[in-house]
């Protein structure tokens, strides 16, 4: 069994980090407690067995929006079965309040630059249909065209065809 004192610096702070922390050690059934630390870290104390605290160390180190773990610099204690489970120890309302619509209006704002991004696509793609289909409508109005010249083509060779049949039964008949 082992004790972890964990110290995670980068952005770490007001981007839900600590939820992904408490979340990954509940997963690997590890125990401790997750808290901010003034002015830009997360401090993390965890225990649990040695295998799932390597994978634990591992995991925490997020690098993924909003999340940027820089580094982890990690301590190990002598194990004390202090914790019966993994909690976020929180600060008073009012900065836990101004974490949460921090990272909500980051995370709001990059759904909207995700939104404008995709609908410039959609607008892009919508073109390149336009494009397409002017493409075939002049492609259908060459093939009627071609139509239309191979119909009056077969015509006239059907009715000279005709016409020269005809001429083919006045002779036979006269012979």
């Amino acid at each position: 069994m082992k004790r972890a004192v964990i110290l995670a610096k980068g952005k770490v702070q007001r981007v839900g980090y600590r939820d992904e922390v408490e979340e990954t050690a509940r997963r690997l059934g590890i125990s401790g407690f997750v808290e901010n630390v003034k002015p830009y870290d997360v401090r993390v104390v965890a225990e649990g067995e040695d295998s799932k605290m390597e994978r634990f160390i591992e995991e925490i180190r997020i690098k993924r929006y909003p999340i940027d773990v820089e580094r982890l610099e990690v301590q190990f204690e002598d194990f004390k079965a202090e914790f019966e489970y993994f909690e976020i120890r929180r600060g008073n309302w009012q900065e836990e309040l101004g974490e949460r619509l921090d990272a909500a209006g980051k995370l709001l704002y990059k759904s909207v630059k995700i939104g404008e991004e995709s609908v410039s696509v959609g607008k892009k793609m919508l073109e390149k249909q336009d494009m397409m289909l002017e493409k075939q409508d002049m492609t259908i109005g060459e093939i009627r065209g071609l139509r239309e010249d191979l119909k009056s083509y077969m015509g006239e060779r059907f009715d000279k065809l005709e016409h020269e049949i005809e001429i083919i039964k006045a002779k036979l008949g006269m012979l």
